[in-house]
């Protein structure tokens, strides 16, 4: 089954496919076009969606983007900004609510650049897809 979902963040039209996996699960696979910034709009269609305990992985490469860094001594981020293509080798996160009751996107990335070498953190803080980037999130619908 596919969804229609326009993003509210770009405008663009996404053909979302949604298989329901019983008891309220379903599972859902995101692609988003070239230029587009990921995380926006993934949290705009959790939103809309009302997704909550959701898991999340990606596959995909980025033209740019800036992971975070904990720095528990200064206990802020620290950004590592990547501004070259780069793969998408590994995305593993999940989505919350927060405490205002909408969706919270906490994602970690390893990031494989072009001499081989990677750059990892927390992310997002900015990312924008380069070509098409997939991501699948398996979610259970909140209340309502």
């Amino acid at each position: 089954m596919f969804v229609t979902y326009s993003s509210l963040a770009s405008g663009a039209i996404h053909a979302v496919k949604a298989r329901r996996e019983g008891a309220g699960q379903r599972t859902f696979v995101i692609m988003l076009d070239p230029g587009e910034e990921a995380f926006s709009t993934i949290l705009d269609f959790a939103g809309e969606q009302r997704l909550g305990a959701a898991s999340l992985t990606a596959l995909g490469a980025f033209s740019k983007a800036t992971v975070g860094w904990f720095d528990p001594a200064g206990k802020t981020y620290r950004e590592i900004p990547v501004t070259q293509q780069c793969e998408v080798l590994s995305a593993l996160g999940d989505i919350a609510i927060d405490d205002g009751g909408k969706p919270s996107l906490h994602v970690h990335v390893v990031l494989g650049l072009s001499d081989g070498t990677t750059r990892g953190g927390l992310s997002p803080l900015i990312v924008t897809s380069d070509r098409v980037i997939t991501f699948r999130m398996s979610a259970l619908r909140l209340g309502g």
